[in-house]
């Protein structure tokens, strides 16, 4: 598949705040599992960190197929919807720097560090979702 960069306003709108992703996977009978995660945008790629043994964890092990949808719950309503590839790392490193840098987003800077600490460690994954499509819509009632 075509890889699909993030435009601008897309990569402003998911920045924006504190909005989490629903993320689908698709589960093992390929029915859908959807799931809020926290992320952070990092060059056209969504990053977040989850845990190896859950079912989202599993599911992305075993079938890398992803959507993420992060929308906008005041008029006049707005979502940017991504399709897409995921990779997963489980170096030390990379973990302990994305843990550190969503922790930041959404708990604030002064508990990105213990954040980091919590997701940055062995039987985490970090995800790095590489989009195929991207649709943004920001005037839905519009």
């Amino acid at each position: 598949m075509t890889e699909t960069a993030i435009s601008s306003e897309a990569r402003d709108f998911l920045s924006h705040g504190t909005r989490t992703a629903s993320l689908a996977t698709v589960l093992p009978d390929g029915a859908p599992h959807v799931v809020p995660v926290w992320f952070v945008i990092d060059g056209d790629q969504v990053v977040f960190t989850i845990p190896a043994d859950s079912a989202k964890g599993r599911n992305i092990q075993r079938d890398p197929r992803v959507a993420l949808v992060v929308d906008d719950e005041d008029p006049p309503y707005a979502f940017v919807h991504l399709r897409g590839t995921a990779a997963i790392s489980t170096d030390p490193g990379d973990l302990l720097r994305f843990a550190t840098e969503i922790g930041g987003r959404y708990m604030g800077q002064d508990r990105a560090g213990e954040f980091g600490r919590r997701n940055g460690v062995p039987g985490e994954l970090l995800v790095r979702v590489t989009p195929h499509r991207v649709i943004v819509n920001t005037n839905v009632a519009g």
